[in-house]
């Protein structure tokens, strides 16, 4: 049975770590310490943690105090708080000056569940990857979460990295290679490519499993950093498969399905279809049942798949 892991934990159970060897490591919390899971650190490391309280904009705005006077601050909370309510102290404090803050914000997407729309954050990645100097990173699965972590942490400047609170497929073994800005490809196919990120990485190996029960080869990227994107690996995709799909728990709007979109415009036109939150908000209820009414099933990525191949044979491209 596939072992199955929170992002958000293993992101505190390496932060714990990394405090452990880098003394110039820093925690903020805005009272969620035990959802973010920064608790671990703040235990080992209490005299480096600071819990600010429900004041996130105070957060970031210290986290670039102390980024100014040479720490490496890691700031959480809530995604939908971290890139909402503290935008003007990301872009502003964070951002305008290249501090090296690194905002990592749990709770995305739907499926934070009965919360409701409210806490259901689909628009954090395009609010994150508008603004210059940020590096935008979504993690698949444990694994990937502890190797960005420590990737982040050595990258001199701003990273969002967006984190889950259900448990995900673990994807990963140790000792693959991962680098930021690096597509990871975990599926070689030629008729169709599915570029994915986040808990959607796991939906869209199994639903190129499914696609290759109907005689149909599909390349699944791992397109962990939204920003900077992978250009060379999606150009690639669109040059040797001809048709792309993108699969995100966000929005289909400025997040990596528009992206992916821009880039192929630009380099070397081909069909996308997103397979995403369209134009809408969350609303309650169980993390299945969600990502089953916004359209971010297996079921729904495999259609997306045969409707890109569809598109690239009207316009006359071989599969």
């Amino acid at each position: 049975m596939t072992e199955m892991i929170a992002t958000r934990a293993a992101y505190g159970e390496t932060l714990a770590r990394l405090g452990d060897v880098n003394p110039s490591v820093v925690v903020l919390d805005a009272d969620l310490s035990a959802s973010t899971r920064t608790a671990g650190f703040a235990r080992r490391h209490p005299e480096r943690f600071i819990q600010m309280g429900i004041a996130e904009q105070d957060m970031i705005g210290t986290a670039a105090g102390l980024a100014a006077s040479g720490k490496i601050a890691f700031a959480s909370t809530f995604a939908v708080f971290a890139s909402g309510r503290a935008y003007d102290q990301v872009r502003n404090a964070v951002c305008y000056s290249k501090l090296n803050v690194k905002i990592c914000a749990t709770h995305a997407g739907l499926t934070v569940g009965e919360d409701g729309a409210s806490h259901q954050s689909v628009e954090d990645i395009a609010l994150m990857r508008a603004v210059p100097n940020m590096t935008v990173i979504v993690p698949s699965d444990a694994v990937q979460t502890a190797w960005a972590v420590n990737a982040a942490a050595m990258l001199d400047g701003p990273v969002y990295m967006r984190l889950g609170r259900a448990p995900v497929p673990v994807i990963y073994g140790e000792g693959q290679e991962f680098a930021l800005g690096k597509a990871q490809t975990l599926r070689a196919g030629n008729d169709v490519t599915i570029i994915a990120c986040g808990i959607m990485v796991s939906q869209a190996l199994a639903a190129a499993g499914a696609l290759a029960e109907q005689g149909i080869g599909a390349r699944v990227l791992d397109m962990h950093t939204i920003k900077p994107l992978d250009l060379d690996a999606v150009l690639t995709a669109a040059v040797e498969t001809g048709a792309i799909v993108t699969a995100e728990e966000h929005s289909i709007i400025g997040g990596l399905g528009g992206a992916v979109c821009e880039a192929v415009c630009e380099l070397h036109p081909a069909p996308v279809v997103r397979v995403g939150v369209r134009d809408q908000f969350g609303k309650s209820g169980k993390p299945d049942e969600l990502l089953a009414a916004y359209g971010l099933t297996v079921d729904d990525i495999v259609g997306a798949a045969r409707r890109a191949i569809s598109m690239k044979t009207a316009a006359g491209r071989t599969i």
